[in-house]
């Protein structure tokens, strides 16, 4: 997924705090850490990525 154009989070700071980057991909969304690129990635498909914001968004899930 190198050639693959990553986009950081909106919500990301730039003192290194928990970063997400997301790319779109022809049938699903990948998802990384942006910290740690190399450790690969989770695909989700676009209507679950779209629940997961919705659903942080709103505050329901906590890390």
């Amino acid at each position: 997924m190198d050639t693959l154009k990553w986009r950081k989070s909106s919500r990301s700071n730039i003192n290194g705090g928990d970063c997400v980057e997301v790319a779109c991909l022809s049938a699903a969304i990948g998802i990384r850490d942006s910290k740690n690129p190399d450790a690969g990635n989770l695909t989700i498909s676009p209507e679950n990525f779209s629940a997961l914001v919705h659903r942080i968004k709103r505050g329901e899930l906590h890390g």
